[in-house]
Order: C-alpha cells, then structure tokens, then sequence
C-alpha cells in the first residue's frame, strides 16, 4: 500500500509541476482539479451507457407492470421473466451504478494521500502546499481555529461552500422542474415490484445535492476539491444525458 501511495503522491506531485508556471503557489490544488477532471473523463462513457440503461429500463416500466399484474404471485417466476426481458431488451439493471462505485477508489486514494503524515516512511510534503495560504491537508475547523470564519483559510472553505451551493440550488431546480413536468409513476426495482420509500425518496431528492456542504466541511481540502469538482461535473454531465429523462427516471439515475 506504501508503495502504491508513494506513486500516487508522484502522479499528484508531477501534475503539480506542469502546472506550476501557470498556477504558481496553487499548482497543487490545480493539480487536484485536474485529476478529478481526467478520472471523470475515464468513467464518462460508463456514465453515458448508464443514462442509455436508465431510458431503456423507464421505457420498460408498462412492460415490467404487466410482468407484475401476471406474476405477481409467483416471485420466482416475475424474476425469471424480468431477466429474459433485460435480456431481450439488452438492458442491464445494475448499469447506473458502475460510474459512482468507480470513482469512489479515486476519492478515498486522495483522501488517505491528505489524510497521511508520512507516505512511504517519508513525511509527506503534499500536506505544506496550500490553495490560497489554507493547507490541502487540513479541514475547515482548522482554517476556522487560524482568525475565525472570515480568516483568510476560511474564506477558501467559504468559497467552495458558494460553489457547492450554486451547484446544489441549479440541481434543486432542475429536478423540480422535471417533477412537475412528468405524472408521477411508480418506480419499480430489478424484480420489478415497487421500490420501498421510492415516493419519499422522490420527494426529498431535490434536496440532496445540498448534503455535499457537509462532506466539503468535513474532509481534507484536498478532497473537498475533488467533491467540489466532482459534484459540479456530475450536474453538467446530467443534465446533458438526461436532458430528454421523465422525472422519475431522472430521479432514479440520480438516487444511483
């Protein structure tokens, strides 16, 4: 593990350095930025074939309530026919998930890299770099403990919160505006039967995108701006793949 750190903590540092003339001090977190935006680019065609799956899987919702009024008494026999119509329709159900389970490797490998005193049995000298005098290994009750919520680390944090909640606010809404554009429908699940508190789900997920402040005020810098950038692709990347999605497929890709 030491040893796969250390060459990530190279690929962090050699990132930095072609960014140096044009970043200066701040080459690091530009550094950080631009891994986000390359492991977001590598997971893109997933995240294009998941939008493909989830209009595929909608348009089979009359399809899959048929299966359910014939079957469903019978469970074993509604789950047998569910897998040959995702068979036949070339539609499989756990596709929305793969993008977010493959960039959670990429977040958890940054956030140990600034989480770690020592990398390799070497002190880690990622941890001095700063964004604008805060440190990419400290965490905003740092930046608040060095002159308080208006200090100059703080206003960093400040920042990224203002981003985070413009973020949040276009993703509030854009998913309100697809509820109430689509007739509420019942979302079902791979066997096909309803999916359990999927109507409360839908109703608060408007507000989820607004959850991201607290992980932001709670991880390293380093990781705040890889949430940062994450989250603000993550809304840019669906809205153009689900721009045509009805609202409760909409709110299904996003619950994925």
């Amino acid at each position: 593990m030491s040893v796969f750190m250390s060459a990530f903590a190279g690929l962090v540092g050699s990132f930095a350095d072609l960014l140096q003339p044009l970043f200066q001090g701040a080459a690091t977190a530009a550094a950080i930025v631009l891994f986000t935006a390359l492991v977001r680019l590598a997971v893109h065609p997933l995240s294009r074939a998941a939008a493909r799956g989830q209009k595929a899987r909608t348009k089979l919702q009359p399809q899959i309530a048929e299966l359910r009024k014939k079957h469903g008494k019978n469970p074993e026999r509604m789950q047998k026919a569910l897998m040959e119509l995702h068979k036949e329709e070339k539609v499989s159900p756990l596709s929305g998930c793969l993008p977010s389970l493959l960039q959670m490797p990429a977040f958890f490998l940054l956030y140990h890299l600034f989480s770690s005193q020592k990398i390799g049995g070497d002190p880690n000298a990622l941890l001095g770099h700063e964004l604008f005098g805060a440190p990419l290994g400290e965490r905003w009750h740092d930046a608040l403990a060095h002159g308080g919520l208006l200090g100059a680390q703080s206003v960093v944090y400040l920042g990224l919160f203002a981003i985070v909640a413009t973020v949040a606010t276009f993703n509030y809404r854009r998913t309100k505006r697809q509820l109430a554009a689509a007739p509420a429908t019942p979302a079902t699940g791979p066997d096909g039967q309803p999916m359990p508190g999927m109507g409360a789900m839908t109703k608060l997920m408007p507000l989820m995108s607004f959850f991201t402040l607290v992980s932001v005020a709670y991880v390293p810098l380093a990781a705040a701006l890889y949430i940062v950038t994450s989250t603000t692709w993550t809304a840019v990347e669906r809205t153009v793949l689900y721009r045509d999605m009805p609202a409760a497929g909409a709110a299904m890709a996003t619950a994925a």
